[in-house]
C-alpha cells in the first residue's frame, strides 16, 4: 500500500491517493478542489481509481468529485446523513455526477486487494465517518494532529464529537492517523497528548 497526501485547496485540505501497489487500483479520500493535481498525479503514476470516499460532506472535502467522476467514472460513496437537499445549508454541497453509494458504520469497500473499514464518528458533522485501512485510519475532520474538528457548522456536535473520540480511542491495531487538514500522526502519540482525544476516553 502506497499514500499518497495532495493538499488541495484555498483550506489546504488532504486529498489522500490510497494505492494497492501490486495492482496500481487505487482509491481518492476527500478531493476536496483543484483535481487538476490529482488527475495529475493519477496519470503520472498510471492509477486506476475504483472509489471516492468522503469522510464527510463539507465543501472543501468534495468539490473536485465531479471532475474525477467524469474523467474516470468511479463510484462515489458518502455517508447519507451528509448529503444534501434544499433544507441543507452551506458548507454542505450537493454531488451532481456520478453513482453516489451511501456507506455506513461497519461497511467494508473492498478496492485492489485493499479493504476499506467504515468507521462511524459524528459530531463535526452528522455524517462524518473515519476510513481504516490496515493500520493506518483516515479521519477526516474528526480528529487532528493535536485537536478535533469544529462543531459550530451545521450539524456539528460537541457532545457526540466526544463521543466518537471514545470510539477512536478505543481501536485497536492503529498507528498512522492521516486528518483532512495539517499534518498526520499516530493514535499513540494522540491518546497522550490530544485533550479531546483524552476528554472523550474519560466518557
Amino acid at each position: 500500500m502506497h499514500i499518497k497526501t495532495i493538499p488541495v485547496g484555498q483550506l489546504q485540505t488532504n486529498c489522500y491517493v490510497v494505492t494497492d501497489t501490486d495492482t496500481k487500483v487505487c482509491a481518492i479520500i476527500d478531493p476536496g478542489d483543484e483535481s487538476h493535481l490529482i488527475v495529475d498525479y493519477l496519470e503520472e503514476n498510471d492509477l486506476t481509481p475504483r472509489a471516492v470516499f468522503f469522510t464527510h460532506g463539507h465543501y472543501d472535502h468534495t468539490m473536485a468529485a465531479d471532475d474525477l467522476v467524469r474523467k474516470f467514472d468511479p463510484p462515489v460513496y458518502i455517508n447519507r446523513a451528509d448529503t444534501t437537499d434544499d433544507t441543507r445549508p452551506n458548507p454542505y454541497r450537493y454531488l451532481a455526477c456520478g453513482e453516489t453509494n451511501f456507506y455506513e458504520d461497519g461497511d467494508e469497500i473492498p478496492v485492489g486487494g485493499l479493504l476499506f473499514q467504515v468507521i462511524g464518528t459524528p459530531g463535526h458533522s452528522p455524517g462524518s465517518v473515519c476510513l481504516r485501512v490496515g493500520d493506518c485510519l483516515f479521519t477526516g475532520d474528526t480528529l487532528f494532529r493535536d485537536d478535533c474538528g469544529r462543531t459550530d457548522l451545521p450539524g456539528g456536535n460537541g457532545n457526540t464529537l466526544l463521543e466518537s473520540m471514545a470510539k477512536i480511542d478505543k481501536l485497536t491495531g492503529i498507528e498512522d492517523v492521516f486528518p483532512g487538514h495539517l499534518d498526520a500522526t499516530t493514535l499513540e502519540r494522540e491518546r497522550r497528548f490530544n485533550v479531546y482525544l483524552r476528554r472523550g476516553a474519560g466518557m
